[in-house]
């Protein structure tokens, strides 16, 4: 079925653009609905909108282990920042991105890459932190909530807004003249109240599930005598001939002392490698970006993998007869995701509200046996699992491991008692996850629900 929009001239001479994708229906019937209610430019309520457009400066960026959080386009998701893996520059290079900081209740929206994700900067435990050149950094002023406004510009019309205003070549981009003219609906303090709290809510429920996930890898630690354990290498290591021809690697990275120092650790306690939890497994099937949908099975690809659970609010999806092209891949409730390419490393749980769903190639894919689920994936994300699968990857521009390799990776197995009580706070911060992904939904639904009903 043809879909067409009938639009005048004026409409034309005023949006400066011509393509039939800035004219779809759903953007003009967003737009007709915004200009039936009462609303302001964003620009009229912000302080200021800027991007840190020096790329130049970009060169002094030296990568700490800690410093100054430095949030790149993908550490911001659906209305909120995740700092598990953002990387940290020192307090010389910050003053030197000076243009580029971030203080509490400023909003970041992405303008390339994964464009379109919006969150407010909450509840930061610096002075401030530091973003890249692809984020638009708006700092609201005191005529409107940071809390409301984020809800807003994630509900479907500030989307739309978002996505009507992409535009392609190389690779897709928003500029920040578009984003200045987003229209934002304006209505009584007691409505913007009810959706402020609704997000703040969101926010707090995010906090808890944190902090249950920290308990129960703190727990972890603790039982394992790893709690203080250093994570710097000595610039040296000694290592017998025979350790090098059994792993076949001569690498000083392979040999560092931390590693030897973890495994030697684990080695104290009872343990097995990785293969004895695993009941069957598989490595992706590679998609052709042709074979993707806005809608239908999602494909769970590496940046969907998130330390402990699953992001699918950016997915993409493919079709019933693409999804049956691997059934070797496809992903039920309960199995475990891991990252083979890139972030390596990075471990999640297919959650029982995702049916159907495939692996993209680099991801592995395991039935987990004989363990928790929980507790296998806690381990995996603590720095048991991660410095030994950083420890094996290989590769030049991009790093990656092999299957061969993570199966040998050392499992410490803990008293049943105290794996339950892991897997039991493991648990309930996806609850928490879930609850608050309810309630940012919620705050969505109000604003649109006050939109269409004035």
């Amino acid at each position: 079925m043809a879909v067409y929009s009938i639009i005048k001239k004026s409409q034309l001479e005023s949006a400066h653009r011509f393509d039939a994708e800035y004219f779809q229906p759903e953007y003009l019937e967003a737009e007709k609905k915004l200009n039936s209610i009462k609303t302001e430019s964003l620009e009229n309520l912000a302080e200021s909108i800027l991007s840190f457009g020096a790329y130049s400066l970009t060169s002094n960026i030296e990568w700490k282990k800690d410093g100054i959080p430095y949030v790149n386009v993908g550490d911001i998701h659906n209305g909120y920042i995740d700092y598990s893996n953002v990387k940290f520059i020192s307090e010389e290079v910050d003053k030197i991105l000076k243009k580029s900081q971030l203080k509490e209740k400023d909003i970041v929206l992405t303008m390339a890459g994964t464009i379109g994700n919006v969150a407010v900067v909450h509840n930061i435990k610096n002075n401030h932190i530091n973003g890249n050149q692809a984020i638009a950094k708006i700092k609201p002023n005191k005529n409107v909530s940071p809390y409301y406004l984020v809800a807003f510009l994630n509900s479907r019309y500030g989307q739309l807004q978002t996505l009507r205003e992409i535009v392609s070549s190389v690779q897709a981009n928003i500029f920040l003249g578009p984003i200045k003219k987003f229209k934002i609906p304006i209505f009584n303090e007691n409505d913007t109240k009810k959706v402020e709290l609704l997000y703040l809510s969101f926010l707090n429920e995010l906090e808890n599930s944190k902090a249950l996930y920290s308990q129960a890898e703190n727990l972890l630690l603790e039982e394992l005598d790893l709690k203080d354990f250093d994570k710097k290498s000595r610039l040296w290591s000694i290592v017998d001939l025979s350790e090098i021809k059994n792993v076949d690697r001569i690498d000083a990275e392979y040999f560092q002392s931390r590693y030897q120092e973890l495994i030697s650790k684990i080695k104290n306690k009872d343990f097995q490698t990785l293969e004895n939890f695993v009941k069957n497994y598989s490595t992706g099937f590679p998609f052709k970006s042709e074979n993707y949908q806005e809608e239908g099975i999602p494909l769970i690809r590496i940046n969907n993998i998130q330390k402990g659970y699953l992001d699918l609010s950016n997915s993409i999806y493919l079709t019933e007869k693409d999804y049956l092209l691997s059934p070797k891949d496809i992903a039920k409730p309960g199995d475990i995701v891991l990252s083979m390419s890139g972030t390596i490393g990075m471990t999640a749980l297919v959650p029982d509200d995702v049916t159907k769903s495939i692996i993209n190639q680099r991801i592995l894919r395991i039935t987990p046996q004989n363990v928790d689920k929980n507790y296998l994936i806690l381990l995996l994300n603590s720095i048991l699992g991660s410095f030994q699968l950083e420890r094996i990857g290989t590769g030049g521009v991009q790093t990656n491991i092999s299957y061969k390799d993570i199966k040998n990776i050392l499992i410490p197995i803990l008293p049943k008692p105290t794996q339950q009580k892991i897997a039991e706070l493991v648990q309930k911060s996806h609850e928490a996850r879930k609850k608050a992904k309810e309630l940012l939904e919620e705050a969505k639904r109000k604003v649109e629900s006050l939109i269409e009903n004035n």
